[in-house]
């Protein structure tokens, strides 16, 4: 059983548990919401005072409710724990087990009408929680199953396992972006009710979207507030988003309500739409322009994935560039610009920054379309390996050695960036899909530069725990022997030892322990780059000395053979021989 049709606005309860709301206040909105006709009441286990007050916003609402629970539809979360400030996302199946008996017992009712997932665990894969939420579903403990917070990719990838009946995300004037990531028209086009929270920007940005002008203007026409007109815009997107105001006076309660009778005008609908258009394109579906010779070439890729390289390509073809290492600001500042070239005339850029996320490829891909201007999208497939040596060797090719998190922290140039960057680049992810408005997509798979003919050989170990005689061996036959290792705050970086008349080269990274912010840490590729480019070496003859997981990863992202050390100083014979990744 989904939702009610019925229920166009529901009562977001978190501030009164987490404001200074005291109780008979808080029982008093709820009673008011509900004889006036709220339906809906969102809630979850976390919104309480305190950690140790878990499940305080639910009984609130099942002391306010009573046995009227039965008229209405209650939606509850679990999926997070809250730690002193901290709320952090707990996806096991065992925490959701856990978390929705208690919300069982705190809501007193047998069965939770819709139980959401509060937000991915990053640490738990999403099948995992979601096949937890399916089996308490098939208990009988809860009716419907949930989501918020997640991207396109988790709702898809959710439906072949459980059946959603919402999805709760922020949108409003303020926050746009599940209206620019294809959120909003997927749950449309599949029927799925759209919770949104903080409709009117949440209690910390209320009064900045009270002052936005076009909300100003319409409201001054209908003699309203702008937070009236917010919602009355909300509910015109389509008849599957559900907003749900965080009320914590009746009068608040009172205004929302009163913009379910207001009436927009066809005026008032292109005065917003021209303001923010995101909403109209799920209203009427825009036709992207064909393929001409007039287009934008917009390129998604990880950072050292090679963009500014093939972009050379495009120029020599007639292109300009549009890029924000060049022009300074953020992607965003890259679409006024934009709008002015394409005024102006110009119909061929390209631009060659990374747009992860859907949502920064939506302005670009509008504006282009306003112009009659299509888009192409260069997609740089390039794993996130690849990416990494790519990156360490440009860094080694500018500088002749890998910089430290100081230098890249303050590097004008674009391309001295942290691991980091592209950790981020992975997570933000979205990939590029014909319905955003792209004319076409050009798959391009990575190519390493050329390296020209080597044949140095090297040997790549972790502890100095081999036989002189097996190094001595290796050393004869031509082969360097260095040690990489990972001392944090040692004061040496490099060295050199004699191991009974072998000669080691010592390289370590000192940087210290925690997330990556060097490039000379193993599993990262850094220290390998560097030796490879400093020595000709061949990937294909050297070898990794190790079995851990780092080891493991360190010679596949660079080609090289790995060997266990008992291999090593048991077989000799393994001298010669391709990697084996």
């Amino acid at each position: 059983m989904k939702l009610e049709e019925s229920i166009v606005l529901g009562l977001g309860a978190m501030r009164l548990s987490l404001a200074e709301v005291d109780e008979p206040s808080a029982l008093r909105l709820i009673h008011e919401a509900f004889d006036r006709g709220i339906r809906l009441f969102d809630t979850a286990d976390v919104y309480a005072p305190s950690a140790t007050e878990i499940g305080h916003n639910e009984r609130l609402l099942a002391k306010a409710l009573g046995n009227r629970q039965g008229d209405i539809v209650v939606a509850t979360k679990g999926g997070l724990r809250r730690q002193a400030k901290q709320w952090i996302p707990d996806g096991r199946a065992k925490h959701l087990k856990t978390a929705c008996e208690a919300s069982l017992r705190s809501l007193g009712v047998e069965q939770i009408d819709l139980y959401q997932l509060h937000a991915p665990d990053p640490r738990v894969p999403l099948g995992t929680s979601l096949r937890a939420l399916a089996s308490l579903q098939k208990q009988g403990k809860i009716r419907d199953v949930g989501l918020c917070n997640v991207r396109l990719e988790d709702i898809e990838a959710a439906r072949q396992i459980v059946d959603v009946a919402s999805v709760q995300v922020e949108l409003s004037p303020l926050a746009q972006t599940p209206l620019k990531n294809g959120i909003v028209e997927y749950c449309v086009k599949h029927g799925i009710h759209l919770i949104a929270h903080s409709p009117l920007g949440g209690h910390r940005r209320a009064k900045r979207l009270s002052r936005v002008p076009v909300l100003q203007s319409v409201a001054k026409r209908h003699g309203v507030s702008a937070f009236e007109i917010a919602l009355a815009w909300l509910r015109k997107v389509d008849a599957v988003v559900l907003p749900i105001p965080g009320a914590t006076r009746v009068d608040s309660l009172v205004s929302s309500l009163h913009a379910l009778e207001l009436s927009l005008t066809d005026e008032d609908l292109a005065e917003l739409d021209e303001a923010m258009p995101a909403a109209s394109i799920v209203r009427k579906p825009r036709v992207a322009p064909a393929a001409s010779e007039e287009e934008l070439v917009l390129f998604v890729g990880y950072p050292g994935a090679g963009k500014s390289t093939l972009a050379e390509s495009w120029l020599a073809r007639g292109y300009t560039r549009l890029n924000r290492d060049v022009e300074g600001g953020t992607l965003a500042d890259l679409v006024p610009e934009l709008e002015r070239r394409l005024i102006a005339g110009e119909r061929r850029i390209v631009l060659d920054n990374t747009y992860p996320r859907r949502e920064s490829r939506f302005d670009v891909i509008e504006t282009a379309r306003r112009h009659g201007v299509s888009v192409r999208c260069v997609w740089l497939d390039t794993t996130l390996e690849q990416a990494q040596v790519n990156a360490v060797r440009r860094m080694i090719s500018r500088h002749g050695r890998l910089l430290e998190p100081s230098e890249m922290k303050t590097s004008k140039e674009p391309n001295d960036f942290t691991p980091e960057a592209q950790f981020r680049y992975r997570r933000e992810l979205e990939a590029p899909r014909l319905e955003e408005g792209f004319s076409a997509i050009d798959n391009v798979q990575f190519a390493s530069r050329g390296e020209g003919r080597r044949s140095g050989k090297a040997v790549f170990l972790d502890a100095l725990g081999s036989s002189v005689d097996i190094l001595k061996s290796y050393a004869a036959d031509g082969y360097r022997i260095v040690q990489l290792t990972y001392r944090p705050g040692a004061g040496d970086r490099e060295g050199r030892i004699d191991l009974g008349g072998v000669e080691i080269e010592v390289l370590a990274c000192t940087h210290a322990p925690g997330p990556a912010v060097c490039w000379c840490r193993k599993p990262l590729p850094g220290l390998g780059v560097l030796l490879i480019e400093k020595y000709g070496l061949d990937p294909g003859q050297c070898i990794v000395v190790g079995e851990s997981a780092a080891d493991r990863s360190f010679s596949e992202r660079l080609g090289l053979r790995l060997v266990s050390p008992d291999e090593f100083s048991g077989v000799q014979s393994s001298k010669s021989g391709g990697a084996d990744g």
